[in-house]
């Protein structure tokens, strides 16, 4: 017995070039090795980790049996491509993953050319990579698109409608339908393995050809009964039907960590001459690493953590997080009102409505992967009298704001929109920020829009937003803890449209929205100390504006600044349009608007995303100061001052 230490491959292999030139029975360790790798990273970065695992042997064995780059690999969602960028000239970066100036925790275009389609929402791989197929085949180059899709992402409807107009792609399109839930496939075993591998050789499509060709010439009648008997002969022994009535021909389920069942499998359709064709394999998320195979969540998105033992850091104890309180305040609001109901399109521990649906089983609606049906569903709901919660994050209710509009807002349904992730989101960089939603909801007619500035403020607009029936209303909260304000017991329903004043002054008014409220305190102090007594205001509503408030502000300050954590076109431009139709900017008023720069912000700390977008004290004391020297009156007294 040969009890010599392996080699390492994992040092050997840099690109995936250098793979290929591996023996088959050389790819067990090298997919332990980058297991192993993959986990060291994730202990000392954090991110995601159990989807990674889970696919470590198919990353192994597509970038093994495919000629990427020139085949395109495109990743569904991409938090899965940890194993995949360390195989792609990337390893030596790894540990910056998700940091400031490191690698991106999804893949990214500008970071490789194996990122072919940079990705971070759900469904979109099977479209992108008909498309890279398609353009391929029309200029007469090499390539193929390979999509790997997982069997949750498969629940939404552009997936279907991708693989609906695949067929002109010919052999150039494979989909790997990644199954790490069970959801569709049958026992994975010996003879789905054999099955799988026989369907998808060539002496079997060779005489599925024959048959074919032979049936054609029977009656129809014959010939249609042998199209079906062919069709569920396959679809009986390995759930296929479905897939063939879309188009693709259809090989699976076999176990996606055998790369011996993987390898034949994989080389056999990258081989075939026929139609598209989707690879069913079946994989579980956190294999390899006992305490993710072990965690509910399967280690789904986690902080740093000791690979050891599989315990993650702990932050420190403070405020509960703006998840939590929407969560119980919903809670509440459904213990007083028997028609509060909640809906999230496969985020319930996202959002909070895990909680909400431990309560209230029959009331919580989880729809999947799915936001427009989230959003049409909430408002049928409505319509009938039931007090919906659609809690969505602010970057996923993009994907569905054509139902907002037309669904929600020309009926002036009273929906009720939470929206998790407002602002800027850290780590998951511009995929996940939610620097949107004021401009894209509070342009349209009949929509309430609310922004907390903590989480006593939140706990007041859920209620505010449950007893609101006379049309759309939403509350856009961000990620992370609240600043420790006291929870109410009773909360208060606001007057919709109202804002509040925290601190007086006389010279400079700075107008805020949302969590932004905290820094606009601190540059008050700031200001307060270098002579210029300022007033803060939390507007609490982007629409409608407190126009009242806005108007006295604007016409009793020096300087006046708006401050949000939205992009151009939300709350700041709604008041530089009300002052311009006041004739105020004709009588020498300075305004000025804080706001996230026009620019997708890579991931990073949170307050160092605020910082460079000028978004914190430092930022909105800077812009005051600026504005007082192009003050004629005051330059002389701002220089002084600065």
């Amino acid at each position: 017995m040969n009890d010599r230490p392996l080699t390492p491959l994992l040092d050997q292999v840099n690109y995936p070039a250098e793979l290929r030139t591996l023996k088959p029975e050389q790819l067990r360790q090298l997919a332990d090795e980058l297991r192993a790798e993959t986990i060291s990273a994730v202990g000392t970065t954090g991110g995601h980790l159990g989807s990674g695992l889970g696919v470590v042997e198919l990353t192994t064995a597509i970038h093994y049996v495919f000629n990427t780059p020139q085949d395109k690999l495109v990743w569904d969602v991409g938090h899965q491509c940890y194993p995949h960028k360390i195989l792609t000239g990337r390893r030596d970066r790894i540990r910056t993953l998700r940091q400031g100036g490191g690698l991106s925790g999804f893949t990214k275009r500008s970071e490789s050319d194996y990122d072919p389609f940079g990705a971070a929402h759900s469904s979109t791989s099977i479209s992108a990579a008909l498309g890279f197929a398609i353009a391929n085949k029309m200029q007469d180059r090499p390539g193929k698109g390979i999509a790997v899709i997982g069997d949750g992402a498969m629940s939404a409807g552009m997936a279907y409608e991708a693989m609906n107009n695949a067929r002109d792609a010919g052999n150039r399109l494979v989909v790997i339908l990644n199954d790490n839930d069970m959801s569709i496939a049958p026992p994975v075993g010996g003879l789905s393995a054999y099955l799988a591998r026989l369907v998808s050789s060539r002496e079997f499509m060779s005489l599925r050809d024959l048959a074919k060709r032979l049936a054609r010439h029977l009656p129809r009648r014959l010939h249609n009964a042998a199209k079906k008997t062919d069709e569920y002969a396959r679809g009986m022994a390995m759930g296929g039907t479905l897939f063939e009535e879309l188009g693709f021909y259809y090989v699976g389920p076999i176990d996606g960590h055998n790369l011996d069942q993987l390898i034949p499998v994989l080389e056999n359709v990258r081989d075939m001459a026929d139609g598209p064709c989707l690879v069913h394999v079946v994989t579980q998320k956190g294999k390899g690493y006992a305490p993710a195979e072990a965690a509910d969540d399967k280690y789904h998105g986690v902080q740093k953590f000791d690979v050891v033992t599989g315990t993650q850091v702990k932050a420190p104890p403070g405020p509960p997080s703006y998840t939590s309180v929407f969560a119980k305040a919903l809670i509440a609001e459904a213990a007083r009102d028997s028609t509060v109901c909640a809906i999230t399109a496969a985020m319930p521990s996202g959002t909070g409505l895990d909680k909400f649906a431990d309560a209230y089983p029959d009331r919580c609606f989880d729809v999947g992967i799915a936001e427009q049906h989230a959003v049409t569903f909430a408002a049928g709901l409505a319509a009938e009298g039931m007090r919906p919660f659609c809690a969505i994050y602010s970057t996923f209710l993009q994907r569905a704001y054509d139902q907002v509009v037309h669904d929600v807002a020309i009926q002036n349904l009273p929906v009720r929109f939470a929206m998790d992730r407002a602002g800027l989101v850290g780590a998951d960089g511009s995929t996940h920020a939610g620097s949107f939603d004021i401009t894209y909801l509070a342009t349209l007619p009949n929509m309430v829009v609310m922004a907390a500035a903590d989480e006593a403020e939140l706990v007041h607009m859920v209620h505010t937003a449950a007893c609101y029936d006379d049309g759309p209303i939403a509350v856009r909260y961000p990620r992370g803890n609240g600043t420790g304000a006291e929870l109410p017991n009773v909360p208060q329903r606001l007057e919709i449209g109202k804002g509040r004043v925290v601190r007086e002054g006389k010279k400079v008014a700075i107008l805020s929205l949302g969590t932004r409220l905290e820094e606009a305190l601190k540059a008050a102090d700031a200001l307060d100390a270098r002579g210029l007594p300022t007033t803060v205001a939390d507007l609490r509503f982007a629409k409608p504006l407190d126009e009242a408030l806005i108007r006295r502000l604007l016409t009793t300050h020096e300087v006046c600044v708006t401050v949000e954590e939205g992009s151009i076109g939300g709350f700041g431009a709604h008041v530089l349009t009300l002052a311009s139709d006041e004739g105020l900017i004709d009588a020498g008023l300075k305004l000025r608007t804080l706001r996230l720069p026009d620019k997708f912000q890579d991931q990073d700390k949170p307050e160092k995303q605020y910082a460079d977008a000028g978004l914190d004290a430092e930022g909105i004391v800077a812009t005051v100061l600026s504005a007082l020297r192009h003050n004629s009156a005051g330059i002389d007294e701002a220089e002084a001052i600065a």
